[in-house]
Protein backbone atom coordinates (compact mmCIF):
# COMPACT_ATOMS: atom_id res chain seq x y z
CA UNK A 1 0.00 0.00 0.00
CA UNK A 2 1.01 3.54 -0.54
CA UNK A 3 2.06 5.59 2.24
CA UNK A 4 2.13 9.35 2.06
CA UNK A 5 2.57 12.20 4.55
CA UNK A 6 -0.42 15.04 5.15
CA UNK A 7 1.51 17.66 3.13
CA UNK A 8 1.69 14.76 0.14
CA UNK A 9 -1.37 13.76 -2.33
CA UNK A 10 -2.20 10.82 -3.44
CA UNK A 11 -0.65 8.72 -6.22
CA UNK A 12 -3.13 10.85 -9.26
CA UNK A 13 -4.35 7.91 -11.93
CA UNK A 14 -2.77 8.00 -15.25
CA UNK A 15 -4.70 6.08 -17.51
CA UNK A 16 -2.83 7.18 -20.40
CA UNK A 17 0.03 5.54 -19.38
CA UNK A 18 1.01 1.88 -20.06
CA UNK A 19 3.67 -0.84 -18.83
CA UNK A 20 6.01 -2.80 -20.71
CA UNK A 21 7.91 -5.17 -19.18
CA UNK A 22 11.61 -7.29 -21.02
CA UNK A 23 12.92 -9.59 -18.78
CA UNK A 24 15.43 -12.60 -18.87
CA UNK A 25 18.84 -13.33 -19.05
CA UNK A 26 19.34 -11.66 -22.22
CA UNK A 27 17.33 -8.98 -21.69
CA UNK A 28 20.32 -6.25 -21.40
CA UNK A 29 21.61 -6.95 -24.37
CA UNK A 30 18.59 -7.09 -26.24
CA UNK A 31 17.10 -3.76 -25.65
CA UNK A 32 20.77 -2.26 -26.27
CA UNK A 33 20.06 -3.43 -29.59
CA UNK A 34 17.15 -1.77 -30.04
CA UNK A 35 17.30 1.28 -27.89
CA UNK A 36 18.49 4.98 -28.90
CA UNK A 37 20.12 5.03 -24.92
CA UNK A 38 22.41 2.62 -23.62
CA UNK A 39 21.01 -0.21 -21.04
CA UNK A 40 24.40 -1.69 -19.95
CA UNK A 41 25.20 -0.56 -16.87
CA UNK A 42 21.97 0.61 -15.26
CA UNK A 43 21.81 -0.64 -11.69
CA UNK A 44 18.99 -2.79 -10.37
CA UNK A 45 16.35 -1.36 -8.07
CA UNK A 46 14.50 -3.61 -5.37
CA UNK A 47 10.94 -2.82 -4.30
CA UNK A 48 10.32 -0.02 -2.28
CA UNK A 49 12.91 0.99 -3.09
CA UNK A 50 12.68 4.24 -5.99
CA UNK A 51 14.71 4.17 -9.11
CA UNK A 52 16.49 7.71 -9.71
CA UNK A 53 19.51 9.46 -11.43
CA UNK A 54 20.82 8.29 -14.53
CA UNK A 55 22.33 5.62 -13.63
CA UNK A 56 19.06 3.84 -12.79
CA UNK A 57 16.91 5.86 -14.72
CA UNK A 58 16.99 6.32 -18.76
CA UNK A 59 14.86 7.90 -21.01
CA UNK A 60 14.62 5.86 -24.27
CA UNK A 61 13.59 6.39 -28.01
CA UNK A 62 12.75 3.26 -30.14
CA UNK A 63 13.08 3.94 -33.64
CA UNK A 64 12.19 2.84 -37.38
CA UNK A 65 14.64 1.94 -40.00
CA UNK A 66 14.11 5.27 -41.46
CA UNK A 67 15.39 7.18 -38.06
CA UNK A 68 11.54 8.04 -36.50
CA UNK A 69 10.34 7.44 -33.19
CA UNK A 70 8.04 4.39 -32.64
CA UNK A 71 7.95 5.30 -28.72
CA UNK A 72 9.73 7.10 -26.22
CA UNK A 73 9.94 5.48 -22.55
CA UNK A 74 11.38 5.75 -19.00
CA UNK A 75 13.25 2.46 -18.70
CA UNK A 76 14.44 0.87 -15.10
CA UNK A 77 15.76 -2.24 -14.16
CA UNK A 78 13.31 -3.98 -11.25
CA UNK A 79 14.16 -7.67 -11.00
CA UNK A 80 11.93 -9.42 -8.93
CA UNK A 81 15.01 -10.46 -6.08
CA UNK A 82 18.62 -10.30 -5.96
CA UNK A 83 18.62 -13.60 -7.71
CA UNK A 84 16.15 -13.07 -10.36
CA UNK A 85 17.15 -12.14 -14.07
CA UNK A 86 17.34 -8.49 -15.48
CA UNK A 87 13.08 -7.47 -15.76
CA UNK A 88 13.02 -3.90 -17.04
CA UNK A 89 9.91 -1.56 -17.21
CA UNK A 90 9.23 0.81 -19.66
CA UNK A 91 7.27 3.19 -19.15
CA UNK A 92 5.73 4.56 -22.11
CA UNK A 93 1.85 5.79 -23.47
CA UNK A 94 -0.74 3.10 -22.99
CA UNK A 95 -1.95 3.43 -26.68
CA UNK A 96 0.97 2.29 -28.14
CA UNK A 97 2.09 -0.28 -25.69
CA UNK A 98 0.83 -3.61 -27.30
CA UNK A 99 1.90 -2.46 -30.51
CA UNK A 100 5.49 -1.71 -29.26
CA UNK A 101 5.83 -4.43 -27.36
CA UNK A 102 4.58 -6.80 -30.43
CA UNK A 103 6.96 -5.27 -32.53
CA UNK A 104 10.25 -5.72 -29.91
CA UNK A 105 9.14 -9.61 -29.41
CA UNK A 106 9.73 -10.16 -33.70
CA UNK A 107 13.22 -9.48 -32.64
CA UNK A 108 13.73 -12.02 -29.93
CA UNK A 109 14.35 -14.77 -31.97
CA UNK A 110 16.80 -17.07 -30.11
CA UNK A 111 17.81 -14.74 -27.04
CA UNK A 112 16.48 -15.66 -23.32
CA UNK A 113 14.05 -12.60 -23.72
CA UNK A 114 10.57 -12.10 -22.94
CA UNK A 115 8.71 -9.36 -23.90
CA UNK A 116 5.04 -8.46 -22.01
CA UNK A 117 2.87 -6.06 -22.88
CA UNK A 118 1.55 -5.44 -18.72
CA UNK A 119 -0.96 -2.58 -19.22
CA UNK A 120 -3.76 -4.46 -18.67
CA UNK A 121 -2.37 -6.04 -15.30
CA UNK A 122 -0.68 -2.87 -13.56
CA UNK A 123 -1.76 0.32 -12.82
CA UNK A 124 0.53 3.23 -13.84
CA UNK A 125 0.30 6.19 -11.71
CA UNK A 126 1.87 9.72 -11.02
CA UNK A 127 2.66 11.42 -7.80
CA UNK A 128 4.06 14.96 -7.55
CA UNK A 129 6.39 16.87 -4.79
CA UNK A 130 6.23 20.83 -5.20
CA UNK A 131 8.48 20.65 -1.98
CA UNK A 132 11.04 18.56 -4.83
CA UNK A 133 12.44 15.97 -2.26
CA UNK A 134 9.35 13.54 -1.90
CA UNK A 135 11.05 12.61 1.37
CA UNK A 136 7.60 11.86 3.02
CA UNK A 137 6.41 9.20 0.35
CA UNK A 138 7.22 5.57 0.15
CA UNK A 139 5.96 2.66 -2.13
CA UNK A 140 5.03 -0.67 -1.04
CA UNK A 141 6.36 -4.10 -1.57
CA UNK A 142 5.74 -5.10 -5.36
CA UNK A 143 5.82 -1.78 -6.63
CA UNK A 144 7.77 -0.53 -9.27
CA UNK A 145 8.73 3.60 -9.11
CA UNK A 146 10.87 5.91 -10.76
CA UNK A 147 11.87 9.49 -10.44
CA UNK A 148 11.44 11.68 -13.43
CA UNK A 149 13.56 14.81 -13.60
CA UNK A 150 12.12 17.62 -11.42
CA UNK A 151 10.40 20.32 -13.32
CA UNK A 152 10.58 24.13 -12.39
CA UNK A 153 7.44 26.14 -13.18
CA UNK A 154 7.17 29.97 -11.49
CA UNK A 155 10.48 29.55 -9.69
CA UNK A 156 9.18 26.29 -7.76
CA UNK A 157 10.70 22.93 -8.61
CA UNK A 158 8.37 19.77 -8.25
CA UNK A 159 9.81 16.21 -8.32
CA UNK A 160 7.69 13.29 -10.11
CA UNK A 161 7.24 9.47 -9.82
CA UNK A 162 5.93 7.11 -12.03
CA UNK A 163 4.53 4.38 -9.77
CA UNK A 164 3.49 0.75 -11.23
CA UNK A 165 1.39 -1.25 -8.91
CA UNK A 166 -0.92 -4.44 -9.84
CA UNK A 167 -4.59 -3.76 -10.46
CA UNK A 168 -5.56 -5.95 -7.25
CA UNK A 169 -3.26 -4.22 -5.65
CA UNK A 170 -4.46 -2.02 -2.50
CA UNK A 171 -4.94 1.55 -3.97
CA UNK A 172 -5.31 4.99 -2.96
CA UNK A 173 -5.59 7.19 -6.27
CA UNK A 174 -6.66 10.25 -6.85
CA UNK A 175 -8.65 10.92 -10.19
CA UNK A 176 -7.18 14.24 -10.62
CA UNK A 177 -3.90 14.60 -12.73
CA UNK A 178 -3.87 18.10 -13.83
CA UNK A 179 -0.54 19.12 -12.19
CA UNK A 180 0.92 15.65 -13.17
CA UNK A 181 -0.15 16.52 -16.62
CA UNK A 182 1.19 20.08 -16.93
CA UNK A 183 4.70 19.41 -15.59
CA UNK A 184 4.99 16.46 -18.05
CA UNK A 185 4.88 19.37 -20.75
CA UNK A 186 6.34 22.05 -18.84
CA UNK A 187 9.26 19.36 -18.52
CA UNK A 188 9.95 19.74 -22.19
CA UNK A 189 10.61 16.33 -22.48
CA UNK A 190 8.52 14.67 -25.51
CA UNK A 191 6.45 11.48 -24.60
CA UNK A 192 5.62 9.94 -27.59
CA UNK A 193 1.67 9.19 -28.79
CA UNK A 194 -0.37 6.92 -31.39
CA UNK A 195 -1.13 10.40 -33.28
CA UNK A 196 3.02 11.29 -33.09
CA UNK A 197 4.50 7.69 -34.17
CA UNK A 198 6.77 8.05 -36.41
CA UNK A 199 6.43 12.01 -37.36
CA UNK A 200 9.86 12.77 -35.31
CA UNK A 201 13.99 11.81 -36.09
CA UNK A 202 14.93 12.00 -32.03
CA UNK A 203 16.55 15.79 -32.60
CA UNK A 204 13.34 16.80 -33.86
CA UNK A 205 11.60 16.90 -30.64
CA UNK A 206 15.10 17.72 -28.67
CA UNK A 207 15.55 14.05 -27.59
CA UNK A 208 19.25 14.20 -27.65
CA UNK A 209 19.33 17.16 -25.82
CA UNK A 210 17.35 15.58 -22.12
CA UNK A 211 19.70 12.60 -22.82
CA UNK A 212 17.63 10.39 -24.59
CA UNK A 213 19.72 9.37 -26.84
CA UNK A 214 23.48 8.03 -26.49
CA UNK A 215 25.76 8.83 -29.61
CA UNK A 216 28.86 6.52 -28.12
CA UNK A 217 26.85 2.59 -27.90
CA UNK A 218 26.47 0.67 -31.10
CA UNK A 219 24.08 0.03 -33.49
CA UNK A 220 20.36 -0.01 -33.35
CA UNK A 221 17.25 0.29 -35.61
CA UNK A 222 17.77 3.96 -37.37
CA UNK A 223 20.68 4.75 -36.11
CA UNK A 224 22.88 5.87 -38.85
CA UNK A 225 19.93 8.59 -39.50
CA UNK A 226 20.41 9.94 -36.37
CA UNK A 227 23.80 9.71 -35.70
CA UNK A 228 24.25 11.88 -39.76
CA UNK A 229 21.63 14.36 -38.34
CA UNK A 230 23.61 14.84 -35.63
CA UNK A 231 26.80 15.51 -37.05
CA UNK A 232 26.05 16.99 -40.41
CA UNK A 233 23.85 19.51 -39.24
CA UNK A 234 20.63 18.81 -40.04
CA UNK A 235 18.42 19.61 -37.76
CA UNK A 236 16.04 22.02 -38.86
CA UNK A 237 13.19 21.57 -36.83
CA UNK A 238 12.77 21.53 -32.82
CA UNK A 239 10.57 20.94 -29.88
CA UNK A 240 9.43 24.25 -28.56
CA UNK A 241 7.47 25.60 -25.65
CA UNK A 242 4.26 28.06 -26.23
CA UNK A 243 0.62 28.31 -25.03
CA UNK A 244 -2.87 30.22 -25.82
CA UNK A 245 -5.58 31.14 -24.37
CA UNK A 246 -8.66 29.39 -24.30
CA UNK A 247 -10.84 32.07 -25.01
CA UNK A 248 -8.55 32.04 -28.27
CA UNK A 249 -9.02 28.49 -29.20
CA UNK A 250 -13.11 28.57 -30.51
CA UNK A 251 -13.17 25.33 -31.78
CA UNK A 252 -10.07 24.22 -32.50
CA UNK A 253 -7.79 21.55 -30.86
CA UNK A 254 -4.89 20.96 -29.17
CA UNK A 255 -4.36 17.48 -29.09
CA UNK A 256 -1.11 16.10 -29.61
CA UNK A 257 -0.87 15.59 -33.64
CA UNK A 258 -2.58 18.86 -34.64
CA UNK A 259 -0.66 20.31 -37.30
CA UNK A 260 0.53 24.29 -36.76
CA UNK A 261 1.14 26.47 -40.01
CA UNK A 262 3.11 29.84 -40.06
CA UNK A 263 1.75 33.21 -41.42
CA UNK A 264 4.60 33.42 -44.15
CA UNK A 265 3.61 29.61 -45.60
CA UNK A 266 0.47 29.04 -45.02
CA UNK A 267 -0.20 26.14 -47.84
CA UNK A 268 2.02 23.69 -45.67
CA UNK A 269 2.38 22.53 -41.93
CA UNK A 270 5.11 23.97 -40.28
CA UNK A 271 5.12 21.71 -37.55
CA UNK A 272 2.60 19.47 -34.96
CA UNK A 273 1.58 19.56 -30.76
CA UNK A 274 3.50 16.45 -29.39
CA UNK A 275 1.37 17.43 -25.85
CA UNK A 276 -0.77 19.83 -24.20
CA UNK A 277 -2.21 20.35 -21.35
CA UNK A 278 -3.90 23.16 -19.15
CA UNK A 279 -1.98 25.22 -16.62
CA UNK A 280 -3.68 24.62 -13.11
CA UNK A 281 -1.98 28.29 -12.50
CA UNK A 282 -3.95 30.22 -14.79
CA UNK A 283 -6.76 28.38 -15.90
CA UNK A 284 -7.90 29.91 -18.95
CA UNK A 285 -4.45 29.28 -20.73
CA UNK A 286 -2.92 25.76 -22.08
CA UNK A 287 0.55 24.83 -22.40
CA UNK A 288 1.90 22.85 -24.90
CA UNK A 289 4.90 21.18 -26.56
CA UNK A 290 5.40 22.29 -30.09
CA UNK A 291 7.58 20.34 -33.10
CA UNK A 292 8.14 23.33 -35.45
CA UNK A 293 10.22 24.51 -38.10
CA UNK A 294 13.31 26.95 -36.62
CA UNK A 295 12.67 29.38 -39.70
CA UNK A 296 9.11 29.76 -38.31
CA UNK A 297 10.68 30.97 -35.04
CA UNK A 298 12.19 34.29 -36.96
CA UNK A 299 9.58 36.44 -38.17
CA UNK A 300 5.80 35.98 -38.37
CA UNK A 301 2.74 33.83 -36.68
CA UNK A 302 2.67 30.51 -35.83
CA UNK A 303 -1.37 28.99 -36.07
CA UNK A 304 -2.73 26.71 -34.28
CA UNK A 305 -4.86 24.01 -36.74
CA UNK A 306 -5.10 25.25 -39.64
CA UNK A 307 -3.53 28.61 -41.26
CA UNK A 308 -6.54 30.61 -39.96
CA UNK A 309 -6.27 29.21 -36.31
CA UNK A 310 -5.04 31.13 -33.19
CA UNK A 311 -1.65 32.13 -32.66
CA UNK A 312 0.34 30.52 -30.21
CA UNK A 313 2.68 32.09 -27.71
CA UNK A 314 6.42 30.55 -28.11
CA UNK A 315 7.70 30.44 -24.39
CA UNK A 316 11.51 29.34 -23.16
CA UNK A 317 12.95 25.86 -22.89
CA UNK A 318 14.40 24.74 -19.44
CA UNK A 319 17.37 23.45 -21.08
CA UNK A 320 19.86 24.26 -23.50
CA UNK A 321 19.98 22.48 -26.58
CA UNK A 322 22.76 20.63 -27.80
CA UNK A 323 24.88 21.51 -30.62
CA UNK A 324 27.31 19.68 -32.72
Amino acid sequence: MTNTSQNTPNPAALPQWGLILVEGADAASFLQNQLSNSVLGLSRTFSPQIAQGHGSVRLVGYCNPKGRLLASAWLGLFPSDETSDDRFALFISKDIAAATAKRLSMFVLRSKVKVTDASSEWNISGITDSNANLADFNIGDGQIALRLPDVLVDEKSSARVLLAQRVNANQSLSNDSTQWDHLEVMSAIPRIVLATQEQFVPQMINFESVAGVDFKKGCYPGQEIVARSQYRGAIKRRLQLAHIEIDAMANHSAAPGIELFHSNDPSQPAGMVVLSAPSPLEPRRIDLQLECKLEALESGDIHLGSAQGPVLKIDSLPYPLIEI
